[in-house]
């Protein structure tokens, strides 16, 4: 198989193709994950881009993407693999009706395997390997972890029925984390490991300038800096990347085309998520934009 990139630079030049503005860290680790087939575990705090990246590569790759949204009680028959227990019942009611014996191994073949997304990655033939992205790992519950460890390894999932399928092709595997709770180290061990901060100033504002075209250009600079001031203020959410672009989209609709426009305030729906963070936010906004016009 030939490589995916031809180095970090190859990277950075592909994604901002792809309007997406990778810093060299993250892209020298989505480098490695591809050049190594190993999986890849982003962690960093909600809204600095972690699925976005994941999905960024799958375009970039012309890879198709495989998601698995993580939540609390997730299975391995949502995650792994099921069996289409409907169509066996129909399969025995036919076989009694026609007089016909039927064994468990009748029932328990690849017939009625039913792929759930991480063996539907496995056993993906297409000509170019998959990009699976296994969301917000931290969501789902420490016995789940367990479930992926053979499949993080090996590229493979045992069906005790069937065997032991294999990728022809490693895919190539992320993992997003929020760090709500720690993970397992049997999982850290079999990744690589990359931490997503909260991009430096003029990145934040070539990003936003990049989403949001229609924002001038004071708007943006003013915007991306309060925010980054507003991430030191004691907020239960503080506001990443992607709120930040949520609130410059939110100014730019309403025709603001600076944080000194009284009517600014009204937008700030988009950057605070909980009523003591509004209040909060508010305050600082009102400081902030007073700054501005007074400067």
């Amino acid at each position: 198989m030939t490589a995916a990139f031809e180095d970090v630079a190859d990277v950075v030049r592909r994604f901002d193709a792809e309007d997406y503005l990778l810093d060299f860290g993250t892209a020298s680790a989505l480098y490695l994950a591809a050049a190594l087939r190993r999986p890849l575990l982003l962690e960093g705090e909600p809204g600095v881009g972690k699925t976005t990246a994941a999905k960024a590569l799958a375009t970039v790759l012309g890879a198709p993407l495989i998601r698995l949204q993580c939540y609390e009680g997730l299975t391995a028959n949502e995650a792994l693999y099921d069996w289409n227990y409907q169509r066996q019942l129909l399969t025995i009611r036919l076989a009694e009706s026609r007089g016909d014996g039927l064994t468990e191994d009748d029932l328990f073949t690849e017939e009625f395997l039913l792929e759930r997304p991480i063996l539907h990655c496995v056993r993906y033939r297409g000509p170019t390997p998959p990009v699976l992205l296994i969301d917000e790992i931290d969501r789902a519950d420490d016995e789940f972890e367990a479930l992926l460890l053979e499949f993080l390894g090996e590229a493979s999932v045992t069906v005790p029925e069937l065997g032991t399928f294999t990728a022809e092709h490693h895919p190539v595997v992320v993992l997003t984390s929020n760090r709500s709770r720690d993970l397992h180290d049997a999982l850290r061990r079999r990744c690589l490991y990359h931490w997503i901060d909260y991009p430096e100033p003029a990145r934040a504002a070539a990003i936003v300038r990049r989403t949001v075209p229609a924002a001038a250009a004071p708007l943006i600079e003013h915007a991306t800096r309060f925010v980054g001031r507003a991430r030191d203020l004691d907020l239960d959410k503080p506001p990443g990347i992607a709120e930040t672009i949520d609130w410059v989209s939110a100014l730019a609709a309403l025709g603001v085309a600076d944080l000194v426009r009284d009517d600014a305030i009204q937008s700030l729906s988009a950057l605070a998520k909980t009523p003591d963070d509004r209040t909060i936010v508010q305050d600082a906004f009102a400081d902030y934009a007073h700054g501005l016009a007074t400067g």
